[in-house]
């Protein structure tokens, strides 16, 4: 038989008097002798401290410097319990085996309405998606149509009763902030599929207030920017056409963020960090460009150090800029020196014989180089194998400038043009200046 183990985690939030907030964990069939109490910021966590449990199976600490906001309590390893800090007592009460169910805030009016907020949006949004979907298959004159309509209808109003109610009753405080910001959208049923897409593209995200920075401390901004970025998703759509829709949600989220500082700093950090680890690229770089880099954003250090050459490539090499110059031997080890290559226009592509993307597009390139013969090519290879090089150079006839010193990412040339992907490509005039930096055949195309 597990034991009944109570987490006791006082926390010092107001140094007034002799008032110290109270904050306990009543968890049963736990064995856990430590627990971790972490923040959370979006889909982030920051570890606090680690409790280690007493003779009578208490954990307690005391901790002055708390913001309000979410926090997670961590223990069997992989259980974790989220509650809201609002500087008030807090108790809470949960099963491990089933926490979901089972969880309680005794005292905590906040967490309590926190808690029965994230049931009814798990409740409304399955029952509102299926009535929905019944919708759009029955006709409109079958007596089922009108019951799931009246039912939909009935299941919307006691939703926004509920949201209304408690984000008005006390319009200040933190948790009637995060259910109005973090609201479902509730959308006409008298709309049809295409309408109703529409007023979400353009409606869903009026509730949020983007200028409260202090829900950055909450998963609210984070799970609205997923939320709205479903309305622009289409699986059918080819990947450039699919990220040319979501950089159009980008700019609705960043747009609005932008009148927050710190939250617009917080949605662009999560946006590039979703898109990169979804291989979304040329989103990326379409937001450090024109966000990131333009007005100068500070993303997390953990964000920012692995886009460093991303945003170095853009900041420092954007269009009108001075291009490094390039010396490096060709594939018979004869010196070349780009300064020196008399083109009105030169296309320096960086690309490697092992990088499915570019045995794709080099070949393609190839053939548009020898039909326009409006520009010269310079292709710098990022291999380390010689023999690699040279069989791809073969095998697509490219009867171009080839260039490498066969460091592969380590290339001097890889590194002063801050190249993080292959291929990679920048069109330049006769004094080395950037024009362009085509991002596929397509944007070459129009050159």
């Amino acid at each position: 038989m597990k034991n009944k183990i109570q987490f006791l985690i006082i926390l010092l939030l107001l140094n007034i008097g002799i008032y110290s907030q109270s904050i306990v964990f009543s968890i049963n069939n736990t064995n856990s002798k430590t627990a971790s109490l972490y923040s959370l910021s979006g889909e982030r966590l920051s570890f606090i401290d680690s409790i280690t449990a007493s003779s009578t199976g208490q954990f307690s600490f005391t901790n002055e410097n708390l913001h309000t906001g979410f926090y997670r309590l961590s223990f069997d390893k992989h259980k974790a319990i989220t509650f809201l800090n609002d500087g008030n007592d807090i108790e809470i009460t949960a099963d491990a085996d089933n926490i979901a169910e089972s969880l309680q805030s005794v005292n905590s009016k906040s967490n309590k309405l926190y808690y029965e907020f994230v049931n009814l949006n798990k409740d409304y949004k399955t029952k509102s998606e299926l009535l929905q979907l019944i919708l759009s298959r029955y006709p409109k004159n079958d007596d089922y149509y009108d019951l799931t309509k009246q039912k939909l209808n009935e299941l919307q109003y006691d939703y926004l009763k509920f949201v209304n109610g408690k984000s008005q009753k006390d319009p200040e405080s933190f948790i009637a902030r995060y259910i109005k910001s973090s609201q479902l959208p509730v959308v006409s049923n008298d709309l049809q599929t295409e309408e109703q897409l529409e007023y979400l593209k353009k409606h869903s995200l009026d509730n949020v207030n983007f200028n409260d920075d202090e829900l950055i401390n909450t998963d609210c901004f984070t799970n609205k920017s997923i939320e709205y970025l479903t309305y622009f998703r289409n699986p059918q759509l080819p990947l450039a056409l699919l990220e040319k829709e979501f950089e159009k949600a980008v700019d609705t989220l960043l747009t609005k963020a932008s009148v927050n500082i710190f939250v617009y700093q917080h949605v662009a950090d999560y946006l590039v960090d979703g898109f990169k680890k979804f291989g979304f690229d040329n989103v990326v770089d379409y937001i450090i460009e024109n966000y990131v880099v333009k007005d100068d954003l500070c993303l997390d250090e953990q964000t920012e150090n692995s886009l460093q050459n991303r945003i170095n490539q853009s900041k420092l090499l954007s269009i009108g800029s001075k291009a490094p110059n390039i010396i490096l031997p060709d594939e018979k080890g004869n010196e070349v020196n780009l300064a020196n290559i008399k083109s009105n226009r030169i296309l320096l592509i960086f690309y490697a014989s092992w990088c499915p993307h570019c045995k794709d597009l080099l070949p393609a390139i190839h053939k548009l180089y020898k039909e326009k013969k409006s520009f010269e090519v310079v292709a710098v290879s990022l291999d380390e194998k010689k023999e690699d090089w040279i069989k791809f150079i073969s095998d697509n006839k490219l009867d171009w400038i080839n260039i490498s010193d066969l460091k592969g990412w380590e290339s001097k040339a890889g590194q002063d043009y801050y190249i993080y992907a292959t291929p990679t490509m920048f069109m330049l005039d006769s004094e080395l200046n950037i024009i362009s930096k085509p991002m596929n055949l397509e944007e070459l195309k129009k050159e």
